[in-house]
């Protein structure tokens, strides 16, 4: 719970100002509806999400089950993006924020003004110092930073309250500007629904939280498929974050409007970004502000580590996987020094401001909400669950009208998640045809028919001919033969033919299983795959490697033009068969006495 509530827990250090900022008198009104949205919309949405998906990889693996081929690719991409500009968005802001606490302290040197980048870029050194060193370390700082963080908040805002309720004249002056400025009571409650958009980074945990999952502990009979203790262990700490969040959220947003100037707000005033600061300096005495300060800036430096153990997570569960980034992107620190330098891009670009980020973090948190809305509605609907699919239904309008009326009232937020969106597809395609000549095997199997087919000497003669599934007729096969006979000099009939069935060209590893078959008197390997020649080659390679075979493949060449046929080998996993099974095999292995034969005519 304390890694999440990293991300979670640590926006009260900015959120209660930016929601006076952008709500004024109205704030705990429209709080109070945030908290709503998040105990009746949010919290069911992702404890669904943690039945469906309890392996940490959130929302965007139940959409990617649910839209297979390149569609579901592209949408994945799109969902990294903004995963990314949540999660990165997380690191920086809160870095700035927690520059902003010590900038503006009483006691801080004066030589600290206006060099607030500098600053940042320093705290977002020390987090990926910290992560470079281990994960766990991660955690236990984590433990000790968010459980002194909430003391000091109960602290404040009990002190608050208590300030609050021995006069009342402030909370009347508070219903009375409310009353004022927006008239009846019908025009205030709209007036929160339309202002409640902008207070979105409340519900930044959620997506964490379930990406956190892997770290929760779950019952001994725990299996891969079904790991019951870990699902009912990530309900409970999402709905114990979403409780006391919404008790922090509601009770600092009252203390902080009734009793802070609305001046102090804007830029430039003492409460601009850091209001619960405020009231501990002005009611806890110096002393007390500069230790709320201290642990304040802690979290919110710290805040990243569940953002970029979110991050950890993620990326090497998707790109290098989809082919879409090197091989490298699975290993945990070279990811680190990777997001660090993207958040000292921002950090510069942003100039390490907290107003100027809030747009996109909170788009960023928006359309991961949404889309894991519109996944659980459309898992519930798979299902058959009438009632589930209406509810979850609901609740995605209802996040998509929130999502909405961000973009349109924030357009910078979706200007930088396209950004990081641009840029993941943009560097995924580019690893993708890099990487397009990889042997993307993780194993070949033969069923008992087809290593019934190989003679299991060493150092036999095996002859494959290619042959294409979409034409089973027997005069097919029988041309097919007549050709490899005339153009290869084939010195009799023992041979036999492979077909590559292509069943998602938008996968990049998967494993390959090589069925025999008799059909029309010929003997046929049939291997389901993502690629024609990547398949040909792996089944090749593992015949020469693991049975010690010298396997001969024999193809025609390819009609067309050859910039199409790249592009269908790269799209859907065809085109130039013959040139690109040599090279995928000239990569695999590099000694041409080891290398499969490969004939073309």
């Amino acid at each position: 719970m304390c890694l999440t509530g990293l991300d979670y827990f640590s926006t009260l250090g900015y959120q209660p100002a930016i929601a006076a900022l952008a709500a004024g008198a109205v704030a705990p009104l429209a709080t109070i509806l945030l908290v709503i949205v998040t105990l009746a919309g949010a919290l069911p949405v992702y404890r669904r999400v943690a039945s469906e998906s309890p392996h940490g990889t959130g929302s965007i693996s139940m959409l990617a089950k649910l839209m297979p081929r390149w569609g579901g690719k592209l949408t994945v991409l799109a969902l990294l993006g903004f995963a990314a500009t949540d999660f990165m968005i997380t690191m920086t802001l809160s870095a700035a924020d927690a520059t902003a606490h010590l900038v503006e302290n009483p006691f801080a040197p004066q030589v600290l003004h206006g060099q607030e980048v500098v600053i940042t870029l320093a705290l977002l050194t020390g987090l990926g110092v910290v992560f470079l060193r281990g994960f766990r370390e991660a955690i236990r700082l984590a433990t000790v930073l968010v459980g002194a963080f909430l003391l000091v908040n109960i602290v404040v805002i009990a002190v608050a309250l208590f300030e609050l309720f021995s006069h009342p004249v402030m909370l009347g002056d508070w219903w009375s500007v409310l009353t004022t400025q927006h008239g009846n009571p019908i025009l205030v409650i709209a007036v929160a629904l339309i202002v409640f958009p902008k207070l979105a980074l409340g519900l930044s945990g959620f997506e964490t939280g379930v990406a956190v999952m892997p770290q929760i502990q779950g019952d001994p009979g725990d299996t891969e498929a079904n790991p019951a203790g870990r699902i009912r262990g990530a309900k409970r700490l999402l709905t114990t974050s979403a409780l006391i969040m919404s008790a922090f959220l509601i009770s600092s947003s009252l203390t902080t409007v009734a009793l802070i100037p609305a001046k102090e707000f804007q830029p430039g005033g003492e409460a601009n970004g850091r209001a619960l600061a405020y009231l501990a300096h002005t009611y806890l005495g110096e002393g007390f502000g500069t230790v709320y300060d201290l642990i304040t800036i802690a979290i919110l430096w710290f805040a990243g580590a569940s953002a970029m153990a979110g991050l950890l997570n993620l990326v090497p569960r998707y790109l290098p996987r989809y082919g879409m980034a090197p091989a490298w992107a699975r290993a945990t620190r070279p990811l680190v020094l990777v997001f660090t330098a993207i958040g000292f891009v921002i950090t510069v670009i942003f100039q390490a401001s907290v107003d100027a980020q809030g747009g996109a973090y909170a788009t960023g948190v928006l359309v991961l909400i949404t889309s894991a809305a519109v996944a659980v509605t459309l898992a519930a609907r798979k299902r058959g669950q009438r009632g589930a699919t209406i509810g979850f239904g609901v609740i995605s309008v209802v996040f998509l009208y929130t999502t909405v009326a961000n973009v349109i009232e924030r357009p910078d937020g979706i200007r930088i998640a396209a950004c990081f969106i641009v840029g993941i597809i943009v560097v995924s395609f580019v690893s993708r045809v890099k990487r397009s000549t990889e042997l993307r095997a993780t194993s070949v199997r033969l069923d008992p028919m087809a290593a019934s087919f190989i003679d299991g000497s060493p150092g036999s003669i095996v002859r494959l001919i290619a042959h294409e599934p979409n034409d089973l007729r027997p005069e097919r096969y029988r041309a097919k033969l007549e050709h490899a006979r005339f153009a290869h000099s084939l010195p009799d009939d023992d041979v036999l033919f492979i077909e590559i069935v292509v069943s998602d060209s938008s996968d990049f590893e998967n494993e390959l299983l090589v069925e025999g078959e008799v059909r029309n008197g010929y003997r046929i390997l049939t291997v389901r795959g993502s690629t024609v020649p990547n398949g040909i080659a792996a089944v090749a390679m593992h015949l020469r490697q693991d049975l010690q075979c010298t396997p001969h493949i024999f193809f025609r060449w390819t009609e067309g033009n050859p910039l199409a046929n790249l592009l269908r080998f790269l799209l859907f996993g065809e085109g130039e068969i013959a040139p690109m099974t040599r090279e995928v095999l000239r990569e695999a292995e590099p000694d041409l006495t080891r290398r499969p034969w490969v004939h073309v005519s």
